[in-house]
């Protein structure tokens, strides 16, 4: 548990870098739909980098609050983009691309976190000239925003409904199989909180994060 000048300070850190995770996030979701055909993201307001059309409540507010108090690990959710599979031309392939549409944009947005890294590595002589918490807070909101992205990214490539890789996976799956895994959806979230609560899926997380680490290295 930490104190309330570390709350704060996490919370200053934090608040910029993952409104834009969970908002791009959403958009490129509507983006790809609307792309492949599909204008509902846009009849209803979604396909916007306008954070308040994508904030829940519970799902983006209340829930990473009170993990981030309990534990310092942050899990949330916004709210779900909606898709009309009917206006889709091969309803398999564009969901699929639908899905990872979204960890893909919090990977480039982990890359463009690093680059701001970066820059601010190559104006340190400016920063030594600012006060020890400004420079804190400048380089805090640049590694906060890689993690975060990195962990969004890493969370909704898990393999379970209503996940993203989820979705994906059950394009995947022959018809039949796809139909009876359809089945965990209302169920998916509670497995998933449960199996990050318990470090079921440390090894997956870790892995995917590690490899995107490295490929952002690579590119940098």
């Amino acid at each position: 548990m930490m104190n309330e000048h570390q709350l704060i300070n996490l919370i200053a850190q934090a608040i910029i870098p993952t409104l834009f995770a969970i908002t791009v996030h959403e958009f490129s979701h509507g983006y790809v739909a609307y792309q492949l055909g599909d204008g509902s993201a846009k009849m209803l307001g979604r396909l916007t980098l306008n954070p308040i059309k994508h904030i829940d409540g519970f799902g983006t507010v209340i829930v990473p609050l009170a993990m981030l108090m309990m534990s310092g690990f942050v899990f949330g959710w916004a709210k779900p983009v909606p898709v009309n599979t009917r206006a889709l031309s091969h309803l398999r392939r564009d969901m699929s691309l639908i899905a990872i549409a979204g960890p893909l944009s919090n990977l480039v947005m982990a890359i463009l976190w690093a680059l701001y890294l970066k820059c601010c590595m190559m104006l340190s002589d400016y920063l030594m000239t600012l006060e020890t918490n400004q420079i804190a807070l400048i380089v805090g909101i640049g590694d906060f925003g890689v993690k975060v992205n990195l962990i969004l990214m890493a969370v909704n490539l898990i393999p379970i409904l209503p996940l993203d890789g989820g979705r994906v996976l059950a394009q995947a799956l022959p018809r039949r199989i796809a139909y009876y895994y359809d089945q965990i959806e209302p169920y998916g979230i509670v497995i998933v909180v449960i199996a990050l609560y318990f470090g079921l899926l440390n090894s997956f997380l870790i892995g995917i994060s590690s490899a995107s680490l490295s490929i952002i290295q690579l590119i940098l």
